[in-house]
């Protein structure tokens, strides 16, 4: 009995699988695999094993599920054949990974095209940052009496359109920046605000023009590239990139040119962070030709200088800063009529540094006034900020410049004056509270006390408030803010000065501010 069922499976298998066996061996192969599954069953049936009928029955089914199998694997040698690669079975876990995957994409393109928001806006728009402010101001510019008469100081050159009548008036401020991250590496800046192209120094614009509507003015517009997270290369019209006071530089004087601010370790938390910073700008350029020889003028700029954080409660930033001006002297025309050097005369002036006439028409009444002095600025900043009352600090800054290009024999040679050198500045103020009021009830206070002699910087870059701008004068300043909610607050400062040396001139200035910051 044994027997008989081992043969019995074996000629079952032989059948249902024979014609597969085939369609891989060679053809004598496959005929005697036939010829002997066939005699395997005939043995069966005459055995008494297998009757005929069920014989006839199980061959039939196995040439059936032969030819299936056979139909089955031409499909797939044809698809095969055009790339297409079918698989019968797919394991669970490879099921799962291939519809997380899916999903993970589909979620990361729902949320970069903002699927099913209503208030969505174009991707382009998160790359581009608005900020802004304005300021509305009441100014009160208060004269001594003892003041000499403007028309003194206009016959030495200086630019001094009032000295002894008080002037009131309501001024306001509108500035509007626009930055937009161009890629990883690239920003673009632009900021336009009141103002006019005279004035560097300031963006004030004067009420009462008549119901007359204002100027608005390209305040800044450059490409900043960051090739590295430590290093930053700006060109164009630029912000100030040196760390100082408005001793040197007024806050609302920009920069045109290119230049190059290195800050390792900036994002890191250590307790000295270093700096460095550098630019070439080019202050006005003028065509040379036969009846022009004055030649371009220019700023060369570097600072270098350190962060030191001792702690949580205390910071400290020192810079050393040195600026260069090229051309910047007036030369006086060599013959009568000459107009060859006109062009050396600065295009703005304010008031202060020591001038010269470089006129030479023969005619007294008209006079073209140029700056005496080279101009090269020494410049040592230090602010020290103590928080051990946060969110109350207690912030000290001192700022020193001079003027190491003053050089007595080559302005007499220049000019045919003997001048007196005077050339040092420096500026110390405390500020205690709030290093920013931006929220309601937030608070500051300050006093400073400022010393800066005729030649020890440029006029035209210094202060435009402090004396009403220029050089040439001492004396302190007190003020303070206060927040009324976010982002709004009132400023208040008062500012007292004289002059230094020669004619005399005594300022007070008043200053009476609503600021809004967006």
């Amino acid at each position: 009995m044994k027997l008989r069922k081992t043969l019995l499976t074996l000629a079952v298998s032989a059948a249902c699988t024979g014609p597969v066996w085939a369609a891989d061996d060679d053809r004598a192969r496959v005929a005697m695999l036939h010829e002997t599954t066939l005699n395997l069953i005939q043995l069966l049936v005459e055995q008494g094993v297998l009757k005929q009928d069920a014989a006839d029955a199980m061959l039939a089914k196995a040439k059936q599920q032969a030819a299936e199998k056979a139909a089955q694997q031409k499909a797939a040698e044809a698809e095969a054949e055009k790339g297409v690669v079918r698989v019968t079975y797919v394991p669970e876990t490879v099921k799962r990974e291939i519809r997380e995957q899916v999903r993970q994409e589909v979620v990361a393109q729902a949320k970069l095209e903002r699927w099913g928001d209503v208030n969505a806006v174009p991707e382009w728009l998160d790359r581009l940052k608005w900020d802004g402010d304005i300021r509305v101001r009441y100014q009160a510019d208060l004269f001594s009496k003892n003041n000499a008469p403007e028309a003194v100081f206009q016959s030495a050159g200086q630019n001094i359109s009032n000295t002894l009548e008080d002037r009131h008036r309501e001024r306001i401020r509108l500035r509007l920046g626009l930055n937009a991250n161009v890629t990883s590496m690239v920003d673009a800046g632009v900021r336009i605000t009141t103002g006019n192209t005279a004035d560097p120094v300031s963006t004030n614009q004067t009420l009462g023009t008549t119901g007359n509507k204002y100027t608005l003015v390209l305040d800044r517009a450059f490409l900043k590239l960051t090739p590295l997270d430590d290093l930053s290369i700006s060109a164009g019209r630029i912000p100030n990139p040196f760390f100082g006071t408005d001793l040197v530089w007024d806050d609302d004087l920009n920069f045109e040119g290119a230049a190059v601010r290195y800050t390792p370790w900036a994002k890191a938390e250590g307790v000295f962070k270093p700096f460095v910073a550098a630019g070439v700008f080019p202050l006005q350029e003028i065509e040379a030709s036969t009846a022009v020889k004055a030649r371009d003028k220019w700023l060369y700029g570097a600072q270098m200088g350190m962060e030191w954080t001792p702690n949580v409660h205390q910071r400290f930033k020192l810079g050393a800063a040195y600026y260069h001006y090229q051309n910047i002297a007036g030369i006086r025309n060599p013959a009568l009529n000459d107009t060859f050097n006109n062009a050396t005369a600065p295009q703005f002036r304010q008031k202060g540094n020591s001038l010269f006439n470089i006129d030479n028409d023969g005619n007294a009444t008209t006079n073209l006034w140029a700056l005496a002095s080279d101009y090269r600025i020494a410049n040592l900043t230090l602010v020290a900020d103590f928080a051990q009352f946060d969110p109350v600090h207690v912030i000290g800054s001192f700022d020193w410049a001079r003027n190491i290009g003053f050089d007595r024999g080559e302005i007499l040679a220049r000019t045919g004056q003997s001048l007196k050198k005077e050339v040092d500045g420096y500026q110390a103020k405390l500020t205690v509270g709030y290093p920013r009021t931006s929220l309601r009830h937030e608070w500051q206070a300050f006093v400073g006390y400022r010393y800066l002699q005729r030649d020890a910087v440029l006029d035209a870059f210094t202060d435009s408030d402090f004396h009403l701008g220029g050089t040439n004068h001492k004396g302190f300043m007190i003020g303070g803010a206060y927040g009324l909610d976010k982002n709004i607050w009132l400023s208040a400062r008062w500012m007292s000065s004289d002059q230094i040396s020669g004619l005399p001139l005594s300022i007070d200035v008043l200053q009476l501010d609503l600021n809004a910051r967006f």
